[in-house]
């Protein structure tokens, strides 16, 4: 199936006028409509992010916006499970949420009302019992300037949404996985996910993107989370997609007093992924940490942004990203910790580590700290460099190959970041996603 591309094609335009098909598929009386109607006005004054704002700097958008996306799916794609039982963690029980080409798969699903809430955006939206929850959080945590987000906004529709009352928590975590499978030549997503945990509540998500097809597929996607007072929250991203697949995803995450929110980043694979990661603190004694793995190689890129603000006093927020880049790869990451004036006594850790394994391979980094308290302890630094040929003539001195050494050097580089995941099923599984990606079999148990 030919990808189709123009230079003439103006995906903003296109959008925008897709937005008036899309008004006939929803209730235009609904007061998130009135939502979706703002978004797509600031949208399309905005129109998609160049490299001459400083957040983009170096990520371009250009190239995508020259391929004539489909905005809806002409058609539902059916898949069996047998065939793409390797995306899910099926080494445990879970709970499933699970999207084909944008439309829920109750067939690959598992869904539930027991207690909790696990379900989807669209019932939430349609169902009177759901309203004064849409209203109290919908789209109260997202950037309302952001284009991407706007433009999420506007076509918000579909998605999980996830609603843990008071002391509760979901016996099995929850696992959203959105496939594509190339039914259009060229397609584009925009899930939008709602995430709340009152008052002492617990859960655990995997979230994932997976193309099936070497068809362009550009997502666009949006989560909002909320952490009520002593809220626990664990959220892992694993990203290892095809190189026809782009991600941009806005993560925007609102904590009040006591609350944890621990979100791991991993990623491995793909086209063109952003991710944008915002933390607001509102309440005193949160935490907040931010870890992620990259592992790349070819010509893919990854930009990680992370936003962390402290608002108030007797906070916590720990960020730790590890980067390997082999061949043509570019990695960013550009961190920004904000420390209000009455935000004294928080304690804000931030650190990007990367090795190069290729002369071609580029990172660009930049931490960020903007301090107005000052009784604070607060510390970032960044490291660029290639694996220590000491420890490697150390490790082949005793017999290990030279690939399987770099291996172990790299495996040990980003070991600290898979320290904290809590679901051992996950954990294995990235570290066998790892030991992939560089390439080797360690020959021990990950």
């Amino acid at each position: 199936m030919g990808i189709k591309r123009t230079e003439n094609i103006d995906l903003t335009e296109k959008l925008v006028s897709s937005f008036l098909a899309f008004q006939s598929h929803v209730d235009i009386d609904h007061p998130v409509h009135d939502i979706r109607s703002e978004a797509i006005r600031n949208f399309e004054i905005k129109g998609f992010p160049n490299r001459k704002e400083e957040a983009w700097k170096y990520t371009s958008l250009g190239k995508l916006q020259k391929i004539d996306f489909s905005i809806f799916p002409k058609e539902v794609n059916a898949l069996e499970y047998r065939d793409v039982k390797k995306y899910f963690l099926h080494e445990m029980d879970t709970y499933k949420i699970v999207f084909i080409d944008g439309i829920y798969s109750s067939y690959l699903s598992e869904t539930t009302h027991d207690g909790v809430d696990i379900c989807l955006l669209s019932a939430a939206l349609n169902k009177p019992i759901y309203q004064p929850i849409i209203e109290l959080y919908f789209n109260k945590a997202a950037n309302r300037e952001d284009s991407l987000t706007s433009l999420n906004t506007a076509f918000s529709k579909e998605g999980a949404y996830i609603y843990i009352p008071k002391n509760k928590a979901p016996i099995k975590p929850i696992e959203i996985i959105h496939f594509a499978t190339g039914k259009e030549s060229s397609l584009m997503l925009q899930p939008r996910n709602l995430i709340i945990a009152e008052e002492n509540a617990e859960l655990q998500i995997i979230e994932r993107h997976q193309s099936l097809t070497s068809n362009d597929v550009l997502t666009n996607a949006v989560t909002e989370i909320f952490a009520a007072k002593n809220a626990m929250v664990d959220y892992y991203k694993v990203q290892n997609d095809k190189g026809s697949a782009s991600l941009i995803d806005n993560t925007y995450i609102s904590q009040k007093r006591g609350s944890a929110v621990h979100v791991h980043t991993f990623s491995f694979g793909g086209n063109i992924t952003r991710n944008n990661l915002n933390f607001y603190q509102h309440g005193e004694r949160i935490d907040s940490t931010l870890k992620g793995v990259t592992i790349l190689n070819k010509k893919q890129h990854v930009d990680h942004h992370t936003l962390v603000h402290h608002q108030e006093p007797n906070c916590e927020s720990h960020q730790d990203y590890k980067g390997i880049f082999g061949d043509k790869a570019t990695g960013v990451f550009n961190g920004k910790i904000i420390v209000d004036e009455v935000a004294q006594k928080t304690n804000a850790f931030q650190q990007n580590n990367n090795i190069l394994i290729s002369d071609d391979a580029t990172i660009n980094t930049k931490p960020q700290l903007e301090i107005f308290a000052d009784d604070v302890k607060c510390s970032h630094g960044c490291t660029i460099g290639q694996l220590d040929e000491e420890a490697l003539f150390y490790l082949r001195a005793r017999g290990i190959p030279k690939k399987e050494a770099q291996a172990l050097l790299m495996y040990a580089f980003a070991n600290n970041v898979l320290e904290s995941v809590r679901i051992p099923e996950l954990k294995l599984r990235i570290n066998k996603l790892i030991a992939e990606k560089l390439g080797v079999h360690l020959g021990f148990d990950l």
